[in-house]
C-alpha cells in the first residue's frame, strides 16, 4: 500500500464525520456563514494559511511546500438548496427548508480530507496547492465573483480540478471526458405586445396569446432543422403567461425558458436566430415584442491533458475498469469559469447504488464508501503535477 492510499485510509473516518457534520448545517447561496466558519477552522487546524470572506463567504487556503513548482487549485462548492430533506438520515439537515441535495457537503469533505493528506505529504511535493471553497454554485454563481477577487492569482494558478458526486455512475467509479462536459445554461424572456379587446371582435385586436403560441412553436421546430445535429442544443420553453378573463383577448403574452449549448458559436447563432424568428412572426402579425437573453454559466470544457491526468489518477485509485467515459450533460456548472482561464478538469465521482435518488431530490443521498476514491484521485493528480524530482 503506497503512502497516498495509506493516508487516505487513515483519514477516512475524518472524511465521513466531516461530511455528516456539514450535511447537518446546509446554507443557501452567499449565506454559507456556519459552513465557511467550519471549513476555515478545519483548514487552520491543519496549519494552512487561510483567507476568509472571499466573494462574501468563500474560503481559500494554501499549502506552500517552499519549493518552486506549479500552482494546482482544487475547488469545492459550499451552498445547499431550498428544499425540505426527507432522507431519514440520523445526520439530516438541522436547518428547516434547506438541504444538501446536490452533494456539496461531500465535495467539501473530500477537499478537506485531501488537504489533510497533502499536508502529510508536503515533503514529497513542490510548488503550491490552493484549496478553494466556493459559495453559490447553484445560483447566481460564486465562481465569477471569486475570480474577480483574485482567486486565480497570488500566486497564479497553473492547473485546476473539481469533482461532482454522480448518482448515475456506479459507486466508486470515476467518469471523465476531454472537451465539453456540461452545457452553457442561458435564460431567455419574451414579451409579445399586441392590442387587446373583446373576445367577440378578434378582427379589431392583435391577439398576443395566439402570436406567442406561434413563436413558441416556431422556436421549438427550428432546433430540428436549422442547427447542425452534431452540435447539440436544447431549447425549453418552461413558462407562458397570457390573459386574465375568458372574454378578453390578451394584449400581452410572456414566455421564457432556457437554452443549453456546448459551443459558444452555436450559442451566439441560436440567440440571433431566436430574435429573428420572434421578430418575424410579430412583424407579420402586427405586434411588437421585447426579447431578453440572460447569459448563464458558459460551457464547461475540460483540457485534454488535464483529463488524462485525472484518468491516470483514477485508474491508479479505482482500477482502469472503473474509469468511465463521462456522458455530456445539459446541466450547467460554474466551474466552467475557472476552466475558461486555466487548464483543468472537472469529473464525476460515482456514488450510485440501487434505488439511488437523483440530485436535487429531497431524498438524495450518497454511498459514503465512494468518497475516499475522490480524495485519492485528487491526491494522485496533485502528486503527478507537483512531484519533486
Amino acid at each position: 500500500m503506497d503512502i497516498i492510499r495509506t493516508l487516505v485510509h487513515e483519514h477516512t473516518p475524518y472524511l465521513i464525520e466531516t461530511r455528516r457534520d456539514l450535511h447537518r448545517i446546509p446554507e443557501l447561496a452567499f449565506e454559507e456563514v456556519k459552513t465557511a466558519a467550519f471549513v476555515a477552522q478545519e483548514l487552520e487546524n491543519m496549519g494552512l494559511a487561510v483567507r476568509t470572506g472571499v466573494a462574501k463567504t468563500g474560503v481559500v487556503a494554501m499549502l506552500e511546500t517552499g519549493r518552486p513548482g506549479p500552482v494546482v487549485m482544487l475547488r469545492a462548492d459550499m451552498d445547499a438548496l431550498p428544499m425540505t430533506e426527507c432522507t431519514g438520515l440520523e445526520f439530516c439537515s438541522t436547518h428547516a427548508g434547506c438541504m444538501h441535495a446536490c452533494g456539496h457537503d461531500t465535495h467539501m469533505a473530500i477537499l478537506l480530507t485531501t488537504a489533510k493528506v497533502l499536508c502529510a505529504m508536503r515533503d514529497e511535493l513542490c510548488g503550491t496547492v490552493k484549496f478553494v471553497f466556493q459559495p453559490a454554485e447553484e445560483f447566481p454563481g460564486g465562481a465569477r465573483p471569486m475570480i474577480n477577487e483574485g482567486v486565480l492569482y497570488s500566486p497564479k494558478v497553473d492547473y485546476c480540478f473539481g469533482l461532482h458526486v454522480w448518482p448515475g455512475t456506479p459507486s466508486g467509479a470515476v467518469a471523465v471526458k476531454s472537451g465539453p462536459l456540461m452545457a452553457a445554461m442561458d435564460r431567455f424572456e419574451v414579451t409579445i405586445i399586441g392590442k387587446g379587446g373583446h373576445a367577440a371582435k378578434p378582427h379589431e385586436c392583435v391577439d398576443a396569446l395566439e402570436i406567442g403560441t406561434q413563436a413558441v412553436g416556431a422556436l421549438q421546430r427550428i432546433i430540428s432543422r436549422q442547427i447542425d445535429p452534431v452540435q447539440p442544443a436544447l431549447l425549453t420553453v418552461a413558462v407562458f403567461n397570457a390573459g386574465h378573463a375568458f372574454n378578453v383577448i390578451a394584449e400581452t403574452a410572456t414566455f421564457g425558458g432556457t437554452l443549453r449549448t456546448f459551443d459558444k458559436g452555436v450559442r451566439a447563432r441560436w440567440e440571433a436566430r431566436m430574435r429573428q424568428v420572434v421578430g418575424g412572426i410579430c412583424d407579420a402579425m402586427g405586434a411588437t415584442y421585447e426579447f431578453s437573453f440572460i447569459d448563464g454559466y458558459p460551457p464547461l470544457i475540460n483540457n485534454p491533458d488535464m483529463a488524462d491526468v485525472i484518468r491516470r489518477a483514477a485508474a491508479a485509485t479505482a482500477g482502469k475498469e472503473n474509469v468511465h467515459e463521462a456522458t455530456p450533460t445539459m446541466g450547467g456548472e460554474d466551474m466552467a469559469y475557472y476552466l475558461e482561464q486555466v487548464p483543468g478538469c472537472f469529473f464525476f465521482l460515482g456514488t450510485g447504488y440501487e434505488g439511488a435518488h437523483p440530485i436535487h431530490n429531497p431524498a438524495f443521498t450518497v454511498d459514503e464508501a465512494a468518497l475516499p476514491v475522490g480524495v485519492e484521485t485528487f491526491c494522485r493528480a496533485v502528486r503527478e503535477l507537483l512531484v519533486t524530482e
